[in-house]
């Protein structure tokens, strides 16, 4: 928690990225460091970018749901921007949410209050290189890396797929064909990150190397 709170500055607003591939444990880090930072910190999610249901069926693209061009990535790259420049002003920003009961996101769920020093955002693809990703690493203040073990990290989507009503064959073919692929393109920017973290057993530690 030491590393984030150092990120605090009430002089001015500092957003920190969380990226990782699908079930590497980024919504649970980001709920870990706003339970222990409090009031100074809020967490705004790319996954209120996903594009709705309608749409990805519109665009042919349900199947893939979760990939990048699944997301509204220009839209969210102008939140993290109006998130940047609205600290000390008199603008509360809304952002949206993304519920899983649903599979929808639902606009204005997140209020980012003009005072408070440190955003957090989480998500798949904050350092990918194809537009408009670039941008949306140049609002990040840093971007952490959070790795796990391949099989823990498929066991943890497997379950979750279940949870939101898939069946198990469902839920594994979904893995195989849809997560791991866009696993396979997120680890690769995994050299790119300002720190790399492992999740081992039930601790999450900075990797040295």
């Amino acid at each position: 928690m030491e590393a984030a709170s150092r990120l605090i500055d009430s002089s001015r607003r500092r957003i920190l990225g969380l990226v990782g591939a699908p079930g590497s444990g980024k919504s649970t880090l980001s709920a870990a460091l706003l339970a222990a930072l409090g009031e100074r910190v809020q967490v705004v999610p790319m996954d209120g970018y996903h594009l709705s249901n309608r749409q990805l069926e519109r665009l042919g693209r349900a199947q893939r749901k979760g990939a990048p061009d699944t997301f509204d990535a220009w839209g969210y790259r102008h939140l993290l921007s109006r998130i940047r420049d609205s600290h000390g002003s008199e603008e509360v920003v809304y952002a949206p949410g993304f519920y899983r009961e649903i599979e929808e996101p639902i606009a204005a769920s997140i209020a980012v209050d003009p005072l408070i020093p440190l955003v957090i955002t989480e998500g798949n693809y904050l350092l990918l290189n194809d537009a408009p990703w670039p941008q949306v690493r140049e609002c990040l203040d840093e971007v952490w890396y959070l790795d796990v073990d391949r099989e823990v990290r498929e066991q943890r989507l497997v379950a979750r797929h279940m949870q939101f009503g898939r069946s198990e064959r469902e839920a594994r073919e979904w893995v195989a064909n849809t997560d791991a692929p866009n696993a396979e393109r997120i680890e690769a920017t995994a050299g790119t990150a300002d720190r790399l973290l492992w999740w081992s057993d039930h601790r999450i530690d900075f990797k040295t190397s």
